[in-house]
Formats: C-alpha cells, sequence, structure tokens
C-alpha cells in the first residue's frame, strides 16, 4: 500500500469547478486528504469558461484592450474560485485561507499576458499549512516587483502548481482536469488513443511541446526542476495514482525534495507560452 503523503499541491481545472455543486465535491475530496494526514496546498482556476467571458467582456470595450487593464481584470477569475474553494472548505470544517498570487508569494517578471515566474516566496503558505489551514492559491496570475498584477497566460494554473510544489518540496503536485491523465492523441477525438500510466519528465515535455494540452509544459519544467513528480489525473479519480499518468525521473523512489523559504528560478527552469 502506498504510504500516505506528506504535503501535496494539488491543481484543480475549470471543468472542475464549473458550478457551485462541483466546487462542493471538490472539497469533500480535500477535507478527507486533510483528514487522512497529509498537508494540502490548493491552486484554482477560474470556474468553467469564466476567463473566456472576461475576455470577451474586455474586448467587447476595446479591439486591444491595455495588458495591464486585461491582466488585472482576467485574474478575479481565479480569486472567485479561490474564494469559494475556501467557504466550501470551512463548511467541510476544514481550516482554509484563500490568495491571491501576490499573497501567496508568486513573484514574475512583469511581462503582462505571458509572464515568467522569477522567485516564489513561500512563507505565508508555509505559515498557514503550521497552523494546519489549507492555502488555497488562484492560479494563474502574480504580481511584478514594482506591485503589477500580471498573468501567466493559458495553462499558467499548471504552472503556479507545479512552481509551487518545487518551492515548498512537496511530495508530488497533482494536477485534476477532464481527462484521466496523459494519452497518445485527444481520447475525445482518437477512441483509439492510449493512456500512459508512466512518462519520464522528458517524454513528458516532448508531447506538451507537441500539442498535448492536458499538461502545460512550464510545469513539467518547474516539477523537473525540483524533481518532483506530478500527477495528472481526471477530477474524480478514486486513486489518481492508479487511475493517472505519473510524470517523473527515470530513476524515481518517491523522495521528498529539500524545502525552501524562497525559491529563486535560473533563466533555463521556465518560458512561458502566452
Amino acid at each position: 500500500m502506498e504510504r500516505i503523503p506528506r504535503r501535496v499541491v494539488q491543481k484543480y481545472g475549470g471543468s472542475s469547478l464549473a458550478t457551485v455543486e462541483a466546487i462542493r465535491a471538490v472539497a469533500a475530496r480535500v477535507a478527507r486528504t486533510v483528514r487522512e494526514g497529509t498537508e494540502v496546498v490548493l491552486v484554482v482556476s477560474a470556474m468553467g469558461r469564466s476567463t473566456d467571458g472576461l475576455i470577451a467582456l474586455a474586448s467587447s470595450l476595446h479591439p486591444a484592450p491595455p495588458g495591464r487593464e486585461l491582466d488585472l481584470l482576467l485574474a478575479t477569475g481565479e480569486i472567485v474560485s479561490a474564494s469559494l474553494m475556501a467557504i466550501a472548505l470551512h463548511r467541510e470544517g476544514v481550516a482554509a485561507e484563500a490568495l491571491t498570487g501576490a499573497q501567496a508569494g508568486l513573484i514574475t517578471d512583469g511581462t503582462y499576458g505571458g509572464a515568467r515566474i522569477v522567485a516564489f516566496n513561500t512563507a505565508r503558505i508555509r505559515a498557514l499549512l503550521a497552523r494546519g489551514a489549507v492555502p488555497v492559491v488562484a492560479g494563474f496570475q502574480g504580481m511584478s516587483a514594482s506591485g503589477e498584477v500580471t498573468t501567466l497566460g493559458r495553462g499558467g494554473s499548471d504552472t503556479t502548481a507545479a512552481a509551487l510544489a518545487a518551492a515548498l518540496g512537496a511530495d508530488r503536485c497533482e494536477i485534476y482536469t477532464d481527462v484521466d491523465g496523459v494519452y497518445s492523441a485527444d481520447p475525445r477525438r482518437d477512441p483509439a488513443s492510449l493512456r500512459f500510466s508512466y512518462l519520464t519528465y522528458e517524454e513528458a515535455l516532448r508531447l506538451a511541446e507537441n500539442g498535448a494540452k492536458v499538461i502545460h509544459p512550464d510545469a513539467v519544467r518547474w516539477a523537473q526542476s525540483a524533481e518532483i513528480p506530478l500527477v495528472v489525473a481526471k477530477n474524480d479519480a478514486s486513486d489518481a495514482l492508479a487511475e493517472g499518468t505519473l510524470i517523473a525521473s527515470a530513476d524515481f523512489r518517491g523522495l521528498p525534495a529539500a524545502e525552501h523559504d524562497l525559491t529563486i528560478i535560473p533563466e533555463n527552469v521556465a518560458s512561458t507560452r502566452s
């Protein structure tokens, strides 16, 4: 039997949070994990396709919205999800606190619409974990050194989760989505496609760079930089490791990484796609 992980980062995508009922279901799942003795850090995307709705609103007012204002607008989608998830967790009897990307300590290079993470100060998240609370982090966003809200581009919540897992030295990073792992092709279009039960970082990166949309390549790079195992699974999986795809080093042995309060990222670790 697999040992209970000490600390995990779980990311839930928009399809997992599309309704109040879906948020309740995720909160119940997280509560069970916490009661089993695992520290959980949540990263959430915006509900459903609400980001597309915000883009449409901005575009109805200006054909090319200013990057600063658009990023500030788009960041609200994930903040809504984080706040609602924290509320749902409280209903489950689990202490939780919603955090914006800036409050979580995610520092970016200041590029609007496709910012790169340059550092992650995890002191506030560690303080919450020490109190027994679940930090619920708004994905896809951060703050520049000059205090501006920036977004990481499409798929940025994956990147947030993997970067946070690396900075925290988590046992693993779990990406929950609407498909049960990484496939050789889109299973919704190709019924003959095969699900990978295991991929090395290099194999997963090649698939992601060649169009596999279930995992962002920058998330793979972040995980690889600290040798944090990534698990991609369907949001209702009862056993993510058994039912999803494990992405890890070729010699993975399940050992946790070292911990540091502030992680500075080398220039070649992540190159965020917009």
